[in-house]
């Protein structure tokens, strides 16, 4: 097959422009005038809707197009007179902040207190729904909580749940309850009653954590995963609620990834050497630096691990449509996913084939082996070149042409000439590190500070919803340079996801360069104040 990337060996990305001019048909028969309403002077028909002969458009808005550096990622689209309109302002990438919402407050002139609780008692459920995922007054969603379901209480706070058949808690509207659990101004009793308290969502059984002084972070593991074998959760623990980035310290984020790596390390380490792993025992950072030297060494000598592949993703964010359509992640409360993936599966019908499975960061592998096949050239060495001597689609020399946000010696976070998201930046590693297996010390650190980083930058701008995935190559390909990748896709109100979006079309309304600027401008003092500790200085639990 013949791939199309955006990367040429001349380290010049590639893309093209539509410049449209066309005429149309009319084959309308019949006129349908009608008055639309009016100015203070004159009324305002639809005759422009209804015009006489061919239709002329002698000059439409010029339209870019770049095929993403990926082929997998399909191919994205930028509308120049929107963009334009962008570039003389790159300060207004930005999202709103949501306005103080309450039904008490603006009724209170209107309606005792009895009155409005009793109201709020015969609101239909979509109603409750909206009211649940936008009020910012906690005494509003203290009331909805206790019409979603059943507390046991003690001086009016609440101590947990009350259980009935099968010890299932009782619960009287599962999506009202939902979503207050999710709402960051639900008061924090009420969100470790419902959510947060170990062991309130189930039975997951707590198999790792994290302890700092001002950060605690459980591991759960999810058996029945939709993720075969079974995948892990860092969730922050109930006594370190982070239900926004701003409150995510960097000590937060190098929990969250040390139980990522450890656990890693700690499953490739059960099939190397079991006999060496000892139960309930945390790992320090220089015992997982030990751990990983050793299981690098291996792979170096030729050893094939069965579970060959990580797998990484976080969902940030939540919110809930009255109409009941869920809009993001599972839980609000801060937590990311991982696993392993085996390197092969027995065949349905013949249990002898061994079949390989799949894993996202291969893609991005079988594009460089088509890249290297067709141009006799590296693809992603031909791409950072390409990076470094960007050029801005309008040809403007007065504006800024990079596309990076930041740099250090071992990772960039940048913005994506072909952006599949309206806000996506993406964390690129460095070297020769396409795995976190792969990844020395202050490797991992530089990736915990740029992940960090780029979701501050990102809720500064307003983002609410974040999804975080990983691109990685297999633990066993030592041979290729294909890097790893975080990719960190922001889900915005006016681009939720339709027809185009199916077809791998990415329609995005500004130039990637004047969004890069905007999030250099967004590397607040506080991200930059507060870089992720030396790894030797922070100790698990």
């Amino acid at each position: 097959m013949r791939t199309k990337t955006c990367v040429h060996p001349d380290g010049h990305f590639r893309c093209g422009i539509h410049q449209p001019a066309y005429s149309v048909t009319n084959l309308r028969e019949n006129d349908f005038p009608e008055e639309l309403g009016q100015t203070e002077k004159e009324p305002v028909t639809n005759s422009i809707n209804f015009p006489q002969g061919t239709v002329i458009e002698n000059k439409a808005d010029h339209i870019y197009e770049i095929t993403n550096p990926f082929f997998f990622r399909g191919t994205t689209f930028i509308n120049s007179a929107w963009a334009d309109r962008t570039a003389q302002d790159p300060g207004q990438i930005k999202l709103a902040l949501p306005e103080k919402t309450s039904l008490r407050k603006n009724t209170a002139s209107q309606l005792t207190q009895k009155k409005y609780e009793k109201l709020l008692s015969s609101l239909p459920s979509s109603l409750l729904l909206a009211l649940a995922t936008t009020s910012t007054d906690p005494e509003e969603l203290t009331f909805l909580a206790r019409l979603s379901a059943d507390f046991i209480y003690q001086n009016n706070e609440p101590q947990g749940l009350k259980y009935g058949d099968g010890n299932k808690p009782e619960i009287n509207n599962h999506d009202l309850y939902e979503a207050l659990a999710n709402n960051p101004h639900l008061p924090d009793t009420y969100k470790n009653t419902m959510v947060l308290r170990p062991g309130v969502q189930g039975g997951s059984e707590i198999v790792g954590e994290w302890q700092q002084t001002k950060s605690h972070i459980f591991e759960y593991l999810r058996r029945n995963s939709y993720i075969p074998w079974g995948h892990y959760a860092a969730n922050m623990a109930h006594d370190s609620v982070r239900y926004r980035i701003k409150d995510l310290s960097p000590d937060d984020m190098a929990g969250l990834r040390h139980l990522y790596y450890q656990r890693t390390y700690l499953r490739l380490a059960e099939e190397l050497e079991p006999e060496q792993v000892t139960a309930k025992q945390s790992m320090s950072p220089a015992q997982l630096e030990e751990l990983r030297r050793k299981i690098i060494h291996k792979i170096k000598q030729g050893w094939q691990p069965s579970f060959n592949s990580t797998l990484w993703g976080w969902n940030f964010g939540f919110d809930f449509a009255p109409s009941g359509y869920r809009l993001h992640a599972s839980h609000q409360q801060i937590h990311q996913q991982f696993a392993m993936l085996p390197a092969k599966m027995p065949g349905l019908a013949d249990s002898s084939e061994m079949i390989n499975t799949y894993g996202c960061g291969d893609l991005i592998g079988d594009c460089a082996e088509i890249y290297q096949q067709q141009t006799s050239s590296n693809l992603f060495s031909d791409y950072l070149q390409c990076i470094r001597s960007n050029q801005r689609f309008d040809g403007r020399n007065d504006r800024e042409s990079s596309l990076i946000i930041h740099e250090d010696d071992k990772t960039i976070l940048m913005v994506p000439k072909a952006q599949t998201s309206q806000w996506e930046i993406q964390l690129f590693c460095k070297g020769k590190v396409g795995n976190i297996v792969e990844a020395d010390p202050d490797t991992r650190k530089a990736i915990d500070h740029g992940l960090y980083l780029g979701q501050q930058i990102l809720a500064g701008l307003g983002a609410k919803m974040v999804t975080s995935i990983e691109y990685s190559k297999r633990l066993d390909n030592i041979n290729s340079d294909q890097p790893l990748i975080y990719a960190l896709l922001p889900r915005l109100p006016w681009s939720p996801g339709a027809f185009s979006e199916a077809q791998l079309r990415w329609i995005i309304g500004h130039y990637p360069e004047d969004f890069a600027s905007r999030c250099r401008q967004l590397k607040t003092d506080q991200a930059q104040a507060k870089p992720c500790r030396k790894t030797s200085e922070l100790n698990p639990a």
